[in-house]
């Protein structure tokens, strides 16, 4: 069990015990020290991002004059192909992907083994019901 001794006047009450085996009275007195200098203290944050003022265009980009067409920058293609190549190479591949359920591996063995036992597994009727009479 350990004792906690405050310092401060407004504390001057005798020690109070921690439940905590794990903390010494050194290293909460450091602790107790240290707590005020870092409140309100960012860290890993250096200034401001830079603002870049709304233009009012999408993307900050102005529209061509009446009559001309807008100049693609040298990455776009390659955007355009990659995004949806893989879209669509993905959308192939989940459709062609092999069924490997349980459900799927249960009946195949099911079928197995009553084929092995010679049993039939598919329904068969014998012969058609008599017509009813009244």
């Amino acid at each position: 069990m350990l004792l906690f001794l405050t310092d401060s006047p407004e504390h001057s009450a005798p020690a109070r015990e921690l439940d905590s085996p794990m903390l010494t009275s050194t290293s909460l007195r450091a602790l107790r020290v240290a707590a005020p200098r870092f409140r309100g203290t960012r860290f890993a944050s250096h200034e401001a991002p830079p603002y870049n003022e709304p233009s009012g265009y999408l993307f900050g980009e102005k529209p061509p004059p009446p009559g001309q067409k807008r100049v693609k920058e040298d990455w776009e293609n390659i955007w355009y192909i990659g995004m949806y190549g893989s879209m669509l190479f993905a959308a192939v591949m989940l459709y062609y992907k092999p069924d490997t359920s349980i459900q799927t591996w249960a009946l195949a063995e099911a079928k197995r083994r009553m084929e092995e036992r010679g049993e039939k597994y598919k329904y068969e009727p014998s012969a058609p019901p008599p017509p009813l009479t009244s």
